[in-house]
C-alpha cells in the first residue's frame, strides 16, 4: 500500500530523513537508498512523496520504494486541522485524575509522598519519551515501548500523556494506545484500593 506525504526533514551529508505522512500519525524514517529511481538532484524539504512503508530494525517503520510526486497532487493539511488534536482530549484524564485523587485524600489521608511520586515520575516519562522521540529522529536505539508502559503502570502516565501531545510520539500508533490506557486503568485502580486499605 502506498502513500503520500511531505518530505518535513533532511540531513544530506548522512542520506536520511523523515517523512510526514499526509494522512497524519508518525514521521516516519527515509534513507536515500529508500527510493525507488536515480534521483536527479538531493531531496528537498516539503517536497511530495509518495512512499510505502516496511518495519526496520527494532520493529521500528521506514520509508521503502519511495518517489517524488509532481506538484499540487497532494496539498498540506488545512489550517484549521491540528495534527495534535486526536490526542488533545485525552489530557482531560490528568484533571481528573487530580479530583480523584482530592477525593482520595479527603475519604483515606494518603501521605503526600504519593503526591510527589506521581510528579516525578511524570517528569522521569515525558524526559524518556523525549529521547526516545530525538532517537527516533536521528535513527539511534530506540527505548523499548515495554519501558515506557512500566513507566506508565507505576505513576509516570501523566507525563506519557503530555509526552504524547506535545511531543506527537506514540500518539497515534494503533498497536501501543490499548496498552497504554490498559497501564493507566489499572494504575488508577490500585492506587484507589492501597489507599483505602492503609486508610481504615
Amino acid at each position: 500500500m502506498r502513500f503520500d506525504g511531505m518530505l518535513k526533514s533532511w540531513n544530506d551529508e548522512r542520506g536520511f530523513g523523515f517523512l510526514e505522512p499526509l494522512q497524519g500519525g508518525e514521521d516516519i524514517f527515509v534513507h536515500i537508498k529508500a527510493f525507488r529511481v536515480r534521483l536527479a538532484r538531493r531531496p528537498e524539504v516539503g517536497q511530495a512523496m509518495s512512499f510505502e512503508i516496511e518495519l526496520g530494525p527494532y520493529g521500528r517503520k521506514r520509508a521503502k520504494n519511495v518517489e517524488p510526486i509532481r506538484p499540487g497532487r497532494i496539498s498540506r493539511r488545512k489550517p484549521t486541522e491540528s495534527p495534535t488534536l486526536p490526542c488533545a482530549p485525552l489530557l482531560l484524564a490528568i484533571p481528573l485524575f487530580v479530583i480523584l485523587y482530592l477525593v482520595v485524600s479527603v475519604l483515606w489521608g494518603p501521605p503526600i509522598v504519593i503526591a510527589a511520586f506521581y510528579v516525578v515520575a511524570s517528569f522521569v516519562t515525558f524526559f524518556v519519551y523525549a529521547k526516545d522521540k530525538a532517537a527516533a529522529q536521528q535513527n539511534d536505539r530506540r527505548t523499548h515501548e515495554i519501558t515506557l508502559h512500566f513507566l506508565a503502570l507505576v505513576g509516570g502516565w501523566p507525563g506519557a500523556l503530555i509526552a504524547q501531545q506535545f511531543l506527537r510520539h506514540k500518539c497515534t500508533k494503533a498497536e501501543f494506545k490499548p496498552v497504554f490506557w490498559a497501564t493507566v486503568g489499572l494504575n488508577v485502580v490500585v492506587f484507589v484500593v492501597l489507599c483505602s486499605l492503609t486508610g481504615l
